[in-house]
């Protein structure tokens, strides 16, 4: 009942934001219902008859660049595909039931340039809801998908890079998969993905660098899985100097239960993660494997999985993390030891950390002790938030929702609502 609820309160506070779209005079629109759909380009009309998924690409065609569809009606496109060409605007209003198109996405927009989608609907079990490669300002916006299988956002791997990336508010509900899958994107801005009884994945960042995301929520992803609410792979972070430099800024992730909360691994790194909410994680709560530069500023782990710095040894080890947490009723473990590794540990939990990065203990071995008051490392320091009368929160960092005590105000943009849960500053 708790999961319902929840979902319940992210889709009501999306269909404020649906009031919006089909408003104006867009330059072509679909309506119609079951059957009987309508396509029209101004006061031409393209297409009668009962394929949903002709009506929406008819329309599609007939705009340019620079022009606007609104898909008021709802209906099902079955195993098939909807093409966005660069520089349209695609409103989905209307709800649309997709298939499985092994491979392929139920709606793919690919090489192309400045293609908006503000307002969408997905329901079914495509392969791929949305599927992107080599695109160049692309904007999502309010982008609702409740599927029974498949993978909601996939930014596929092995094909040519994405620049200036942006999604305002991802929900998923029920994929197999992951909710949002990126690999090759040369500046990403998320507000929030907020996900449910998500297969894999919340959100899985790979080969990404310049990233600013606000909030990963995660109720039940990835159980039973290697995967995690929030994960960093395949040389995520990593610039094209080689260096892990800072440029990858996440402000908040939630995570309940499912598999783990916090996963980097395969020379991932350059990340700052201003706060952790985790508890009651079915694997790790945070596993850091072959990383490198990760920042965690604060937050707290209730019970779960343990918090782990790890190694395989194809990879260079770990090195150059700070991580400050309060961690409670799970263990803090690092083996093997990194290097410069800078722990402040609060709570109640066990820990087992190397002496030369703040355990204590002989140089180059480990100790293992509660952590109920000692930070590891002096040299680690906790940035807390600006209270509501202070400066505000930065761009992309949360200004307010339910439970919130930071800070209100924004230094820079506006305080949008991205749920009941969460307020963003966004441009």
């Amino acid at each position: 009942m708790v999961k319902v609820a929840l979902l319940a309160a992210v889709l009501a506070s999306a269909s404020t934001a649906y009031a919006q779209c089909g408003s104006g005079t867009p330059n072509a629109r679909v309506t119609g219902s079951t059957g009987a759909y309508v396509a029209t380009n101004g006061s031409r009309q393209l297409y009668s008859g009962s394929d949903y998924r002709l009506a929406i690409q008819t329309a599609i065609d007939s705009i340019s660049s620079g022009q606007r569809i609104s898909v008021i009606a709802s209906g099902s496109i079955g195993a098939s595909t909807i093409t966005i060409q660069s520089g349209k605007t695609f409103e989905g209003c209307g709800t649309i039931n997709v298939g499985n198109r092994s491979g392929r996405g139920a709606i793919e927009s690919t090489g192309t340039t400045n293609v908006n989608i503000p307002y969408l609907t997905m329901t079914g079990n495509p392969y791929f809801g949305l599927l992107f490669y080599g695109t160049r300002g692309l904007s999502l916006g309010t982008i609702n998908l409740n599927l029974s299988a498949g993978m909601g956002i996939r930014f596929h791997r092995d094909e040519p890079m994405n620049y200036d990336v942006s999604m305002t508010t991802i929900n998923c509900n029920g994929p197999s998969s992951h909710c949002v899958e990126t690999w090759n994107i040369d500046g990403l801005k998320i507000g929030s993905v907020v996900a449910r009884n998500v297969g894999e994945c919340g959100l899985l960042l790979q080969a990404v660098r310049n990233a600013n995301v606000g909030l990963v929520d995660c109720n039940n992803c990835a159980t039973g899985t290697g995967y995690a609410t929030l994960r960093f792979a395949n040389r995520n972070g990593r610039l094209s100097s080689g260096s892990y430099d800072h440029n990858i800024f996440i402000d908040r992730v939630i995570s309940r239960g499912g598999g783990r909360g916090l996963f980097c691994v395969s020379e991932s790194g350059g990340a700052v993660i201003n706060n952790l909410d985790l508890a009651s994680n079915g694997n790790n709560a945070v596993l850091i494997e072959n990383c490198y530069n990760i920042q965690i500023k604060g937050g707290t782990v209730k019970g779960g999985g343990e918090v782990r710095l790890s190694a395989r040894t194809e990879f260079a080890n770990n090195r150059d993390h700070q991580i400050t947490l309060r961690v409670d009723d799970t263990t803090v473990r690092e083996s093997p030891c990194g290097t410069n590794i800078r722990w402040n540990i609060s709570g109640n939990a066990r820990t087992t950390l190397c002496s030369a990065n703040g355990g204590g203990g002989s140089s180059g071995g480990t100790t293992t002790r509660p952590a109920t008051t000692t930070s590891r490392a002096a040299t680690t320091t906790r940035t807390t938030a600006a209270s509501g009368g202070g400066s505000g929160a930065a761009l992309y960092g949360q200004c307010g929702g339910q439970g919130w005590t930071g800070p209100t105000t924004c230094a820079s943009g506006t305080c949008k609502v991205s749920n009941q849960w969460y307020s963003q500053c966004l441009p």
